[in-house]
């Protein structure tokens, strides 16, 4: 997520229930007729209808009341909002979001994982989620994220501005999400050179894209093996943004418009991947930052933010967390015990030019 001296990456939420995908029913093949038939008479197995006069010697099929006690037939136009998704993404070509191979989300959990999140992301309506699903695609199709996340960033421009960390139970690699938190921190305090930074939008956006991907290959959506629902949903991310040093009273155009950017490619494409997001060591306002958000950001995304003015109190938000004392494992200047970002996060990658 992303501006300098002010930015923030965004995921849309909502709720939306799962529901598995629908077997589609077959038609049982038309019985023969009898001499000088009317009229041709099928028998369907999802009919509940008696054999008509002219096929009489011919046995009906079994019922789906009698197989399996549903009254209505399935159709094509009936497949689950999972499903349709599933199709819309296959009939795009595109073969990936956010580095998970898409199939079949009645048997690949990495698939329905992020499908959900494009129905939780709109409240449910599958028009919006598919629309939303298939500019994801488009984007993605033509940025190629998975080659961001493997490019060499300038060091002069980028160290030091961004790090993944992932803290587990006890330390130990774990299999359950709920076991394992991963944080994406933006220090924009840490810029040396707002024009260097800033100055090229493209190169910029490259690098915090390259950025959160580094942080989806940590959340391992990949390798899930829970699938999730509108109310559950532990695959997301803490991001926290350090505005440290930064003046908010000016910022230059080319800072705003990485800003404004930043949030329209995240608010698009990385939807329900936000846990909640931390702003530290800010002033009070934050109006021009607030400002964008509220263009782009659903609500119930927003207050998911917490700005504070001293990022050493960050570590006190984490009491509740699953991960006993994971509050204490952050960084000394926010609070923790914990080593130094650039002692245990990881970057992109960067070269000296």
């Amino acid at each position: 997520m992303s501006d300098a001296n002010k930015t923030t990456d965004v995921v849309a939420p909502a709720d939306a229930p799962v529901v598995a995908p629908e077997p589609i029913t077959a038609t049982a093949p038309a019985t023969e007729p009898a001499a000088k038939p009317e009229a041709p008479v099928t028998t369907a197995i999802t009919s509940a209808t008696e054999p008509t006069a002219t096929a009489t010697t011919t046995t009906a099929a079994p019922t789906a009341t009698e197989t399996t006690g549903d009254t209505k037939p399935e159709t094509e136009n009936e497949a689950s909002p999972l499903a349709q998704l599933w199709e819309a993404a296959k009939n795009h070509g595109h073969p990936e979001i956010w580095g998970v191979p898409l199939a079949d989300p009645a048997n690949h959990i990495p698939s329905q994982i992020v499908f959900q999140k494009y129905l939780n992301a709109n409240d449910g309506d599958l028009a919006k989620a598919r629309d939303q699903l298939i500019k994801t695609l488009d984007w993605r199709k033509k940025s190629d994220p998975l080659d961001l996340v493997r490019r060499m960033y300038s060091k002069s421009k980028f160290e030091g501005l961004g790090f993944v960390t992932t803290y587990v139970v006890d330390g130990k690699e774990v299999d359950e999400p709920e076991e394992r938190e991963i944080f994406t921190w933006n220090i924009y305090g840490g810029v040396k050179s707002i024009d260097e930074t800033f100055g090229n939008l493209e190169e910029f956006i490259n690098w915090r894209v390259a950025l959160m991907e580094l942080a989806l290959q940590e959340l391992n959506i990949c390798g899930a093996i829970k699938p999730i629902t509108a109310d559950y949903d532990p695959y997301k991310l803490f991001q926290v943004h350090d505005y440290k040093s930064i003046s908010f009273l000016r910022s230059p155009p080319h800072v705003k418009s990485a800003s404004a950017e930043t949030i329209k490619v995240f608010a698009q494409n990385y939807p329900e991947l936000l846990k909640e997001k931390f702003f530290v060591n800010v002033p009070a306002i934050m109006g021009f930052v607030y400002g964008f958000m509220k263009l782009f950001v659903a609500p119930k995304t927003i207050k998911k933010f917490h700005p504070m003015s001293n990022g050493a109190n960050l570590a006190k938000e984490f009491a509740e967390s699953r991960i006993k004392g994971l509050g204490e494992k952050l960084p000394a200047e926010y609070g923790g015990k914990g080593g130094e970002l650039k002692a245990v996060g990881k970057e992109p990658f960067l070269t000296a030019e």
